[in-house]
């Protein structure tokens, strides 16, 4: 489907020492099956590399992805009657950015989140968590302890996950018999359509289509029985699923028209996917043309927001500190080291106000109503921003 060269891991960000030490560059290419039509990484570094102790996505440092947690928690307490009887199990829980809202309800919850650092964090809450990844053997043992969820959930997981069919297969040995999951990921179509290749990276094993996980589930037991469209990460689906042979929900309408939705988009036809590699790299040599005008200008560009999205745009673009000075980033996690492969230093938001420069690049576009109303101070100098996906945009 498209080929994005070599790329390191997008959250194997470097201290200053590791600078001059060797890089591990993985080839950054995406297939798509011409039976099933799952679309999937071609060659990937182990999960549990990159999902280790030194992982640095904190879900909690956006405050636009915190209320949708919480409207999240609100609106499925009140949809499935959740009580202090009921328990919320989330796999991918990270730094307790949803269960909290759960808890502060009096609903039990149960976190399991494989990075030890962000699963510490939402201890700290008060939040029980296994640190492990989630797999069919992990609910087999939880089953056998009489744990089992009301409300399963999953955001942003499965399309992190690289046995997806074991991954799934869990999921119907961890739900009651009468319980609901939802599962939340970026649609396909839209990164089709709207040309999202920076959310292509390592760890993002698959790209999804509702078709693609209408079908998988299916094939262990479960059915689902309704699909929303929001507007997280650019568009995703938040699919609703139970066990098939539990009849206490009916299949939604939305659900027919989703399929159709998608045929009609061509996502089971293999045409559809050709395409992609130009529309690639029109978006890559425009962003350069702008930085390379930008520079000869002798105008200054600074970048915001050091998310996967922009180590994948970064390196693709080979993209180095001679056009863009810096890159700002919220979490102190990730502030004072270095974006992998172009090592670009990430740096506090203060630095902006110091440099005063005349473009800042949102690199998190899916963020960028957000982060321009933060920095919109920016205008009192007259700096602009940028984006670059669906195309180059300065505002």
């Amino acid at each position: 489907m498209v080929d994005l060269g070599f790329s390191p891991p997008s959250n194997s960000y470097l201290n200053s020492h590791q600078l001059n030490e060797p890089e591990v560059f993985f080839p950054l290419r995406i297939m798509v099956c011409d039976s099933c039509f799952l679309v999937q990484i071609d060659e990937f570094k182990d999960h549990s590399e990159i999902f280790n102790s030194e992982y640095a996505y904190f879900s909690s440092y956006s405050k636009s992805w915190l209320k949708h947690a919480e409207n999240f928690a609100k609106v499925m307490e009140a949809k499935l009657g959740l009580d202090e009887n009921s328990k919320v199990i989330e796999i991918a829980s990270n730094d307790g950015y949803l269960l909290q809202y759960f808890l502060k309800k009096g609903i039990s919850v149960l976190g399991i989140e494989p990075t030890g650092n962000t699963a510490q964090v939402a201890m700290n809450k008060g939040i029980d968590c296994i640190v492990d990844f989630f797999s069919h053997n992990l609910a087999s043992e939880l089953a056998t302890r009489m744990i089992k969820a009301d409300l399963l959930v999953g955001n942003n997981v499965l399309a992190h996950v690289p046995n997806i069919n074991d991954f799934v297969s869990g999921l119907k040995i961890l739900l009651k018999h009468d319980g609901v999951i939802t599962m939340e990921f970026p649609h396909l179509l839209n990164l089709l359509g709207k040309n999202q290749f920076d959310t292509i990276y390592h760890e993002h094993f698959s790209y999804l289509s509702f078709t693609t996980v209408s079908k998988i589930f299916e094939s262990h037991g479960l059915e689902i029985f309704d699909v929303e469209e929001i507007f997280t990460h650019g568009g995703s689906l938040r699919i609703y699923a139970k066990h098939k042979e539990f009849v206490g929900f009916t299949v939604e309408e939305r659900v027919h028209k989703m399929l159709e939705k998608e045929k009609a988009n061509g996502l089971l036809q293999l045409k559809t996917f050709s395409s992609f590699q130009e529309k690639v790299d029109l978006i890559k040599n425009s962003l350069l043309q702008f930085l390379i005008d930008a520079k000869k200008n002798s105008q200054k560009v600074v970048a915001y927001g050091a998310a996967a999205k922009g180590v994948t745009l970064l390196n693709f673009c080979g993209i180095k500190k001679d056009l863009i000075s810096f890159v700002v980033d919220a979490s102190p996690h990730k502030q004072n080291k270095f974006i992998p492969g172009v090592h670009i230093p990430i740096v506090n938001e203060v630095e902006i106000k110091k440099l005063k420069p005349d473009y800042v690049i949102i690199l998190p576009w899916n963020l960028k109503n957000e982060i321009s109303d933060q920095l919109q101070y920016i205008d009192s100098w007259g700096g602009q921003f940028v984006v670059a996906i669906p195309r180059i945009q300065v505002f």
